[in-house]
Formats: C-alpha cells, structure tokens, sequence
C-alpha cells in the first residue's frame, strides 16, 4: 500500500508547477524542466517555480530537503555559475539510470558503464569453459546486452561509444575463443548479435516508426509528387547537437532505408523483424557505412 498512497499524495503536485515549468515524475523522483533564452529570465522562471512548489509543500506538509536537490543547467560550451542559492548547481547527473552532465556529452554515463560491461567481459571469460555457445549467448543478453543498450538512442552516436563497442568486440572474441587482434565481423554474423553501431542504427529507427506521428512528411509539406515525397521533412538546424540527435538523424536514417522496410512501417512488430534481418546482413560497424 506504500507507493500507492505516496502516489495519492502527491498525484496534484505538477498542477503546482506545470503553467511555468514541465514537471516530471517517475516513482519517487521528481524533477521538472525549465526553458529560457537567457539566464536571467532562466533564475526567474526557476524562483517563480520553486515558491509555487514551496506553497505546495507547505499545503501538504512537506519539507524539501535541500541535500539531496540539485540544479542544472545544460548548454554547449559556458558554465552556469552558482549565485549562492540554496539549492546546488551540479555539473552531472543521474535522471532515470542515464548520467547526464550539463553539456551532454554523456562522458560520464560512458565511463560508468564501461566498468559494468568490464565485469561482464570477466564474468563471460569465467564460465566459458564450463557452458555451450547458446548459455553463453543467453548471458549475453542478460548480463552484457541489457547494460549495453539501456538509453542507446541517446548516447550511441558519443564519439565515445567507440569505448563501448570495444568492449562489445571483446566480448564476442570470448564467447567465441578467438584472440584479441582477431577480425570480430564474421564473428557478430556467426552469433547473430548485432554489433553496437547496428544496434544504435535499430533503436533509432524504431523510434522513428513507433513516433511518426511527431514528424512531417514531405508529401504534407510540398504538393508536388518527387520520389522523396513519402519520406519524412528533414529540419532546417544549425546546432550541432541537435543535428545529431534523435529527430535529425532519425528522419536522415529513415530517408536512407530500402524501400521495400519503408512501405512496410505502418506494422512495428513486422518492421522491426524486417530491420534486424536487413541489419543482421549487413553488420554496420559505423554511421559511415550505413550512409
């Protein structure tokens, strides 16, 4: 009964805040986002933000325990000073098992993980003496794979994810019993896992496909029927960060799939079997090669 009732309680506090600040809950964290063009209307949308949520709290209650409450502030290349608040100005953090720093270069989440698929790698190498190639393969997926592609979609284009499909390779090599210089391409096909480049290509793609509805296609936009008028509207953008993120590279990667997956998309369970056995063929080992 104690996460329902804590969700009972606390199931009116976005209506608090949710006129000047998008509020976001997951279980018993809370966070809420703000949007500003500099900071000072930033420090003021925050202070308005917090003092409706302070008059929430003191309704309910409830005290905000300043220890455990931080401030970030994401941009691309300045620092965010802190201007002796009482809530602290983090450089990272940890938001639903992702650790985001606040020029989302997903640095720090990369290192973090490395060290769990380290442990992976060791643990593989422990019982691939005593286990046949498909136990290995379920542990695999289990121990390795899952660690591997949480929040992928995010990260998998870093160009520090070459760190992670190093440790992917390595991985393979001792599933297989290969040494470590040996070719590991042959070795993905052989075990039907797709390498990391591949596995960031798939999850891409089907968010492109489950969310089409959060993109314009072409045929909406311009009137005249070319051969691109099925595929969807590639944004305008200047940042960098943005063209390499999720909604540019998804609608680029759409635009650069056979046709025969594209006429198929409307069905996402049989699309994402025709996009494995399209990717599993192929074996991506970069973006480079899949453009």
């Amino acid at each position: 009964m104690g996460p329902l009732l804590f969700l009972v309680y606390i199931n009116d506090l976005p209506k608090a805040i949710e006129h000047k600040a998008l509020p976001i809950l997951f279980a018993d964290d809370t966070s809420m986002s703000l949007t500003g063009p500099n900071n000072i209307q930033m420090q003021s949308g925050l202070n308005i933000a917090f003092e409706q949520l302070f008059k929430w709290f003191i309704s309910n209650f409830l005290l905000l325990n300043f220890d455990k409450t931080y401030f970030i502030q994401f941009n691309n290349k300045s620092k965010y000073t802190n201007e002796g608040k009482q809530i602290s100005v983090a450089n990272e953090t940890k938001f639903l098992g992702l650790f985001i720093n606040n020029n989302l270069s997903w640095k720090t989440h990369i290192e973090c993980i490395k060290s769990k698929l380290s442990s992976a790698c060791y643990a593989m190498m422990s019982v691939k003496p005593y286990v046949p190639i498909n136990t290995l393969k379920m542990i695999y997926y289990s121990y390795f794979h899952y660690v591997m592609t949480y929040g992928l979609l995010f990260w998998g284009n870093s160009p520090k994810s070459i760190q992670i499909f190093r440790l992917q390779k390595k991985v393979i090599r001792i599933m297989i019993g290969c040494r470590s210089r040996d070719s590991s391409r042959k070795l993905f096909l052989n075990l039907e896992i797709l390498p990391l480049p591949s596995q960031y290509i798939l999850s891409l793609l089907l968010f492109v496909i489950r969310n089409k509805n959060q993109f314009l296609v072409n045929s909406e936009i311009y009137h005249t029927d070319t051969r691109q008028h099925a595929n969807f509207d590639h944004p305008s953008v200047n940042v960098t960060k943005y063209q390499k993120g999720v909604y540019c590279l998804g609608v680029k990667m759409f635009t650069m799939l056979p046709s025969y997956i594209k006429t198929g998309f409307d069905n996402p369970k049989k699309v994402k079997v025709v996009l494995q056995k399209f990717l599993h063929e192929n074996s991506f080992y970069s973006l480079e090669e899949y453009f």
